[in-house]
């Protein structure tokens, strides 16, 4: 099972989504099936269905949360190394041929979310980073072609 990087504030969020999900999702779903059986024939009652299967969904992701926070593994803030782009840092870049600068998390691909500028360390852009230093200029390339990227500055 490969392990699933995630960042300590990454962890702690599934975490609570994963109380979430069990202390109020869970019994909601129940009681909802548990209302809908009382409007009689199972065979034909469409609530149920769609109670049934709600709970289905719920215990999907459940399960889901409990095997990524069980091969979660923590990258420690205070660890950071900031001389170079790795895991859990910020990377400040300025996009050369658009003349655009832009901040981003580097994390794992739990925790990626591009309208947070939360970027994973496997998508082409996090991956191009990795390893580099402050002022390099690394080149991405991408389906849409070559990008180059200059490395402003690097921090916890």
């Amino acid at each position: 099972m490969e392990e699933i990087v995630l960042t300590t504030e990454g962890h702690k969020k599934l975490e609570q989504e994963l109380d979430y999900y069990i202390k109020v999702k869970r019994p909601e779903a129940a009681e909802k099936v548990k209302t809908a059986r009382e409007f009689g024939d199972l065979s034909e009652n469409a609530e149920y269905d769609a109670a049934k299967d709600e709970q289905g969904i719920i215990e999907a992701h459940i399960r889901e949360l409990e095997e990524t926070l069980k091969r979660a593994k923590i990258i420690d803030g205070e660890a950071i190394d900031t001389t170079v782009v790795s895991m859990g840092c910020f990377v400040k870049i300025h996009d050369i041929e658009y003349d655009e600068k832009d901040e981003y998390k580097i994390v794992g691909s739990a925790e990626a979310n591009f309208a947070e500028k939360k970027i994973s360390n496997e998508s082409v852009l996090g991956a191009a980073l990795l390893g580099h230093k402050k002022n390099d200029v690394v080149e991405v390339r991408a389906p849409a072609g070559v990008s180059q990227y200059k490395i402003l500055n690097i921090r916890k």
